[in-house]
Parts: structure tokens; sequence; C-alpha cells
């Protein structure tokens, strides 16, 4: 189960750090890549890729260091909270593709946290 949270974890970081990252550092690429982008205003923008650069750390940071380890649960919780989020927003678009990617982060995120907190680090 260790390995698998590891695995599971380092991918959601993978992918939670490179959206933030496109989203707060390379706005035009952001506008280009994402068709949303261009109707959500920027300073929305920004705080979605700081909660996903943050919650991405989060997962890795504490649990490779070993200080503080129960924050990588709550990491994974506040993502599985942003992808509820995102789900939402993408319905409302009727972006399935979108909707369908924000449900499979946001189970990936749902793993680490129960294997986290069920299971600490050993």
């Amino acid at each position: 189960m260790d390995a698998a949270a590891w695995i599971a974890q380092i991918l959601a970081a993978l992918a939670f750090g490179a959206h933030g990252y496109t989203l707060l550092f390379r706005p035009e690429q952001a506008r280009k890549q994402y068709p949303w982008a261009t109707d959500v205003p920027e300073t929305l923008k920004r705080f979605i890729g700081t909660a996903e650069v943050l919650g991405a750390v989060g997962l890795i940071a504490p649990a490779a260091t070993g200080i503080l380890p129960w924050l990588t649960p709550l990491a994974a919780l506040g993502l599985v909270a942003l992808m509820a989020l995102a789900a939402i927003f993408h319905v409302t678009r009727r972006e399935w593709p979108n909707v369908v990617f924000n449900v499979v982060l946001g189970a990936v995120a749902a793993f680490v946290a129960e294997a986290r907190y069920a299971v600490p680090f050993s």
C-alpha cells in the first residue's frame, strides 16, 4: 500500500504542479491551452495556480522529510475539494473531457488522503 501511495502522490504532484505552474507563470500558454482560462478572472487563475502548486508540494515534502507528515493527507483533501469545484465549473460549461479529468485527479488525491490518513508513513 505504501508503494501505491507514493506512486499516486508523485503522479498527482506532477499533474497539479504542472497545471499550477502554467496558470501562475505562463498565462499566455494557459489561455491557449485551456479554453476556460479566457473566461476566468486573472486573480482566480492565480489563486487556482497557487493552490495547485502548494498542494503538489504538500503531497511530497512532508512525507519525504518526515516533518509534519500529517499535512500530506490534508493537502490531498484540499486538492480533492479543488477538483470537485473544478468539475462543477466544467459541468456548467459542458466540457465533459475536463470533468472526467477532474474526477480522475480528484480520485487519485482522495486515494492519497485515505492511504496516508489510515496508514501513517513507515
